[in-house]
């Protein structure tokens, strides 16, 4: 809050030592609007990635193929992760909608949960790749598999710390208008990530086994 001292000297009986304080102002929804224009310039970031993997994806270098190294039921059980979170992070939305202040944290924990376990999955999904020598350097499709994948679970695992930080700041502050609109920030970011997985599953994965 500032305040603004006006003259008044002109004025019949006014003070002259007369302040007035303004408020800072928060520009209505301006936070999910930056938040959108954040999402669009990550859309961007992936569309790159997506169309590097369609240029390098069939180039093997003589080394393995997608069909050689993808293990579908694995993948599909960390889609099913995935998924499963967004889910449960719905719920705990609806439980802060009814201002259920623990409820909502259980499902956030529940949704913390699923997204470690994806983590987990697509980390001995990466090492057992390298351990049979089809590492990021071994041929561009490869290289653009390991970006591609990559980049989107750095993006779970902002999003996991993200997650820890706000169950911290419900706990503390409840409910507030400012917590509010934090959990719908990171609503809008973890449903970006599912659709950008379904986008990988099937581009990478699915298309990947063809021959």
């Amino acid at each position: 809050m500032s305040d603004i001292k006006v003259s008044n000297s002109g004025a019949l009986g006014a003070d002259p030592s007369a302040r007035f304080f303004v408020r800072e102002h928060h520009p209505e929804n301006g936070t999910l609007l930056g938040f959108w224009i954040y999402l669009m310039s990550d859309c961007l970031i992936f569309a790159c990635l997506f169309a590097t993997y369609a240029v390098l994806g069939r180039n093997y270098a003589g080394g393995p193929s997608g069909a050689e190294l993808f293990d579908l039921p694995l993948v599909a059980l960390n889609t099913a992760f995935l998924l499963l979170s967004s889910i449960t992070y719905g719920f705990a939305m609806l439980e802060a909608q009814r201002k259920r202040l623990r409820a909502a944290l259980i499902w956030l924990g529940v949704t913390g949960l699923f997204g470690a376990a994806f983590l987990s999955l697509e980390m001995y999904e990466f090492l057992h790749l390298i351990h049979e020598g089809a590492g990021p350097q071994r041929s561009g499709f490869l290289t653009a598999f390991f970006a591609l994948v990559g980049t989107h679970g750095l993006h779970v695992t902002f999003g996991i710390v993200w997650l820890v930080t706000l169950m911290f700041q419900l706990g503390r502050h409840g409910l507030t208008l400012e917590n509010r609109r934090r959990m719908m920030c990171l609503s809008m970011f973890w449903h970006f990530l599912d659709v950008i997985w379904i986008g990988v599953f099937t581009f990478v994965y699915l298309m990947g086994v063809l021959p």
